[in-house]
C-alpha cells in the first residue's frame, strides 16, 4: 500500500473541522492527517494543540502566523506531506465530508491516474452536484449526479477534476510540477494547479463512484449577454478581487492574450450593463492591473 497522507486546510470553521477530522479517523488506509490552520480566531488552534490522533490515525497540525488563504495553506500542507514521505496526498478543505468509502473508491484508480478526485455533492441533496461539471468534448454542463454517472466510462470522467475537494495527487506529479501558487491567496489556485498538471501530461479524472459531501454554494454564475454566458459575481470584495486578478492571470498564462482580453471585456460588460456598478468595475480593473504587474499583495486591504 502507498503511504497516504490527508492534508486539510482550515480557517475559522471549527465545527466543520471537528466533524471532518472525526470522519477521517474512520477511514482505512490513511497513514496520517495533517491540518494547516490559517491563523483561525475561533479556538481551532487550541483544539488542534490537544488532539494527537483521530481514531488510530496520527493527527498533526500547524497554525500559521497569518491567514495565507487556501492557496498558501495547500502550498504549505502539500510540501509538509511530501516531507513526511507521502506517496499519495489527499487534499481537502474543512467544509467537505468524504463518504466512508471515498478513499477506497479513489484508490481503485491508483495505477491509472496522477491527479484525481470524487464527485462533490450537495450535503442537503446528494443527487445534485455542488460544482457543475462541463463534460469533455462539448459544451454540456451537468448538475445532476445521475447525468454524470451516465456519461462516465469505466466509472470515470477523464480530463475533469474538482480540486481541492478530496483529490489525490501523487508524489511523482508534485515532484514534476511543484506546489500550488501560494500568492493567489484564494480563487483560481486550484484551477491553476489542475491546468499545470494537464500541461505536464498528468492523467486527470473524476471517479464517479467516490463522493464528498459539501454545503451548497448556491447558483454559480449570473447570466449575462442575453443568457449566452455567466459571470461569477461574489458579494465579497476579497473574493471578487482575487477572482478577477487570478482568473486573468490563468487565462493569460494557459489560454493566451486573446482569452485574457475577452475576460476583461466580459467583466466590463457585466458591471456596465448586467449589474451596473462603477465601484465594482473599478475594483475589477485594479485587481486585473495587479495581476498583469505580478502584484499579489493588493487583496490584503480587503481582509477583515
Amino acid at each position: 500500500m502507498p503511504r497516504i497522507v490527508a492534508v486539510v486546510v482550515t480557517f475559522n470553521r471549527l465545527g466543520l473541522l471537528q466533524k471532518l477530522v472525526d470522519r477521517l479517523g474512520e477511514i482505512d488506509g490513511l497513514g496520517e492527517v495533517l491540518v494547516v490552520d490559517n491563523a483561525s480566531s475561533d479556538g481551532t488552534g487550541e483544539w488542534l494543540d490537544v488532539r494527537g490522533h483521530t481514531g488510530e490515525i496520527p493527527l498533526r497540525s500547524r497554525t500559521l502566523t497569518t491567514n495565507r488563504g487556501g492557496a498558501g495553506g495547500f502550498h504549505d500542507g502539500l510540501a509538509w506531506a511530501i516531507d513526511r514521505e507521502a506517496d499519495l496526498v489527499w487534499l481537502m478543505d474543512d467544509d467537505g465530508l468524504p463518504d466512508p468509502d471515498c478513499l477506497e473508491r479513489l484508490l481503485e484508480e491508483a495505477d491509472n491516474l496522477d491527479f484525481w478526485g470524487p464527485l462533490v455533492v450537495d450535503e442537503a441533496d446528494p443527487s445534485r452536484l455542488v460544482f457543475p461539471i462541463r463534460l469533455p468534448g462539448g459544451t454540456r454542463v451537468v448538475h445532476a449526479v445521475e447525468d454524470v454517472r451516465k456519461a462516465a466510462k469505466d466509472d470515470r470522467i477523464d480530463g475533469i477534476v474538482i480540486p481541492f475537494n478530496g483529490v489525490l495527487v501523487t508524489k511523482e506529479l508534485v515532484d514534476r510540477i511543484g506546489l500550488p501558487r501560494e500568492e493567489f491567496f484564494i480563487w483560481g489556485d486550484d484551477h491553476e494547479y489542475r491546468l499545470r498538471a494537464e500541461e505536464a501530461g498528468a492523467r486527470v479524472a473524476t471517479v464517479v463512484t467516490a463522493t464528498v459531501r459539501h454545503p451548497s454554494v448556491g447558483n454559480l454564475g449570473t447570466p449575462m449577454m442575453f443568457g449566452r454566458t455567466t459571470y461569477n459575481d461574489s458579494p465579497s470584495d476579497l473574493k471578487h478581487y482575487c477572482m478577477a486578478r487570478n482568473n486573468l492571470v490563468n487565462l493569460r498564462d494557459y489560454r493566451g492574450p486573446l482569452h485574457a482580453a475577452a475576460f476583461v471585456v466580459k467583466t466590463a460588460w457585466f458591471y456596465t450593463f448586467t449589474r451596473p456598478s462603477l465601484a465594482r468595475l473599478r475594483l475589477s480593473l485594479r485587481a486585473m492591473r495587479a495581476g498583469i504587474a505580478g502584484d499579489y499583495e493588493g487583496h490584503r486591504r480587503y481582509l477583515s
